[in-house]
């Protein structure tokens, strides 16, 4: 396959506070240095780029050498944190901005989504931005028709087409801005996180798209999202992002594995302990610790065979009606709720809890979860009165699967739970 896509040292560096760098003249003289293929005059010893973090200089590195290649028809996957330099990677490939160091070669007609109405003149129509969008990149008017009613299909928007785009609202922009970049045949798409903004049927309907044009018709895309179903779905490999740098460049499994445990590793920085003595008093009860743990592991990558045992030691204060204590399973990726779970589940009636000291001990079954990024949520109440604990103490997880479907199988299993079923097979003679 050809390359259609080479960045060879790509570096960004900004000046925080000032646009370019601080001057008019300033800028003149760069691309004037920069046309006689010499080094950036203003260039300056930059921090990396970590938005958590006070810096001690004015400049700063959004992107610094940046190396990767795309084939015709590959789908890349590019992930990382908020901030990493996704969005400033996609500008520069766009060629909305330009590089500070590095080059980049591209071979085809490039168009791109990177946020809502990228393209679009608000006064004009939708007819006529479809026209406009076509033009830009390089159609005749001829082609352009023999797609128009496609596009207007797919976006959903027949009844608004005449209507200037203005008006339409952010779902409407992205349908049409999509429907536009996706038909108008370049040989490159680039699409940014633009298609959270759409709903569940139209994310889908993208997503199918993005997959017939790349395998069907052999057109590149570049696709960012923090949906890492989708990323996995669409994408067999990925770039992904850290401050700025490249953290990782290959399959799309390991990509999303390595990007998960970035979140986990963030995540279980915050401490439990903390979270737990910042709670409002309340006069019925009061949490003294919550753990999940796993034998075996290091506090937050776990294995698929084995149980996860939740640990929660309270306080009741006073005798309480339907005092329920529990959490929540989620799939933190996606926010799926998995399950919820309640101490008294079982029992066939509501009974008070007596003012004293407990430990409640729930466990995860081994062999349920899938791999993926996971949080508890405690969620401990009063029935049908009001909530104590609800979405504000939560532990963040990881699990990992080393065998993968089985010793013999190692690629991941498809949906959220992997329960290890017993099965019988006998043969018919």
């Amino acid at each position: 396959m050809n390359t259609v896509i080479k960045v060879e040292n790509l570096s960004k560096q900004y000046r925080l506070g000032s646009v370019g760098t601080g001057s008019l003249a300033h800028d003149l003289n760069r691309t004037w240095q920069r046309l006689r293929g010499k080094e950036d005059p203003y260039l300056k010893i930059g921090e990396e780029n970590d938005r958590t973090q006070k810096g001690s200089s004015e400049y700063v590195w959004a992107l610094k050498d940046i190396n990767f290649e795309v084939k015709q028809g590959e789908v890349l996957g590019i992930i990382g944190r908020n901030g990493a330099g996704k969005s400033t990677l996609l500008k520069i490939l766009s060629r909305t901005t330009t590089p500070t160091t590095g080059s980049i070669k591209i071979k085809g007609r490039v168009a791109s989504l990177l946020e809502v109405g990228t393209g679009f003149h608000p006064e004009l129509s939708g007819r006529e931005n479809i026209f406009l969008n076509g033009a830009i990149l390089g159609m005749t008017r001829q082609e352009i028709k023999s797609k128009f009613d496609e596009i207007v299909d797919f976006a959903g928007v027949e009844r608004y087409i005449d209507t200037p785009v203005k008006r339409y609202s952010s779902g409407m922009y992205v349908r049409l801005a999509f429907g536009v970049a996706a038909h108008l045949e370049p040989e490159i798409l680039i699409v940014d996180e633009v298609l959270a903004v759409g709903d569940a049927e139209f994310q889908k309907k993208c997503l199918g798209k993005m997959g017939e044009v790349s395998k069907g018709e052999g057109r590149t895309i570049l696709f960012v999202s923090h949906n890492m179903i989708a990323i996995n779905s669409l994408c067999k490999k990925v770039l992904l992002l850290e401050k700025g740098m490249t953290g990782f460049m290959g399959s799309a499994q390991e990509g999303i594995k390595s990007y998960l445990h970035q979140n986990v590793e963030s995540l279980n920085h915050l401490d439990i302990d903390v979270s737990i003595k910042k709670l409002p008093v309340d006069e019925t009860f009061e949490l003294l610790r919550f753990s999940v743990e796993q034998e075996d592991t290091n506090g937050f990558e776990f294995h698929t065979d084995k149980p996860v045992k939740i640990s929660i030691e309270y306080v009741v204060k006073k005798e309480a009606m339907g005092l329920r204590i529990g959490f929540d399973l989620m799939e933190t990726d996606t926010e799926t709720l998995i399950f919820r779970s309640f101490h008294d589940e079982r029992e066939n009636e509501i009974k008070p809890v007596k003012k004293g000291s407990y430990f409640s001990e729930a466990e995860i079954p081994a062999n349920l979860l899938n791999e993926g990024l996971y949080h508890l949520s405690l969620s401990i109440g009063i029935h049908n009165l009001r909530w104590i604990i609800y979405e504000t103490i939560k532990f963040p997880f990881n699990i990992n699967n080393i065998n993968g479907i089985n010793k013999i199988y190692s690629e991941k299993s498809p949906g959220v739970i992997k329960p290890a079923l017993d099965w019988i097979t006998n043969i018919n003679c």
